[in-house]
């Protein structure tokens, strides 16, 4: 096993033992005693016990990012709000990990509930949203920051209510109605954003994924 595939396993390892135990009760020896190594070895990989669960964080919003890109990739429809809205409420909502970090779970993440490892990730979604109103694709009468806010305040709502049937379906229906403008775009608009978008959201995969296979916080 290699030292990335070791890294590897070692999240795999801390990620279920989250979910399953949460942040307070887990430990590094227990990540190394389930993933058949040596407390040491974890530490060869990240400094602190706080790092170690921030990389596992870092991994799960790479993946996010990734999968992003990948809609986008397969059709430049989805750089509309309500369209990517929906795929990253799917992400986020099938990853227990992301899911318990939008709920500010403190059982399940502790400190890490209170982290802001996202922050560039947020900036990001600010960076598109900029992107969709310098091409008319969301509403112009409200000023960018109360857009922002609005639309926010939107999806955290549905991330905290309970789960219900078809709720990323509501979800765009409700960002396509609340934020977007009636007429229908253009498909030459959105297959020039959509190179630009993806980009945007890969470089942040990126940097998140650098992050954690450097074994950085």
């Amino acid at each position: 096993m290699d030292r990335r595939e070791r890294a590897e396993r070692i999240l795999d390892v801390a990620a279920g033992l989250l979910l399953r135990w949460g942040y307070q009760k887990v430990t590094v020896d227990d990540v190394a005693e389930r993933a058949g190594i040596g407390k040491g070895t974890v530490y060869l990989h990240w400094k602190s016990r706080q790092d170690l669960f921030r990389a596992v964080f870092r991994r799960e919003l790479a993946a996010a990012a990734d999968e992003l890109v990948a809609a986008i990739r397969a059709d430049p429809r989805t750089v509309l709000l309500h369209e990517l809205t929906r795929v990253n409420f799917e992400s986020v909502a099938g990853r227990p990990l992301l899911r318990a970090h939008v709920r500010a779970d403190p059982a399940v993440l502790g400190k890490l509930a209170r982290d802001r490892a996202e922050s560039r990730h947020d900036e990001a979604f600010a960076d598109y949203l900029r992107l969709l109103a310098e091409h008319d694709l969301v509403r112009t009468d409200l000023p960018f920051d109360d857009l922002r806010y609005a639309w926010h305040a939107t999806l955290e709502g549905f991330f905290l209510s309970p789960p219900h049937p078809g709720a990323a379906d509501l979800l765009a229906a409700t960002v396509r109605g609340a934020f977007e403008p009636a007429a229908e775009p253009d498909p030459a608009v959105l297959a020039e954003l959509a190179p630009r978008v993806a980009d945007l959201f890969t470089e942040i995969g990126n940097q998140h994924r650098a992050a954690y296979e450097g074994g950085k916080p």
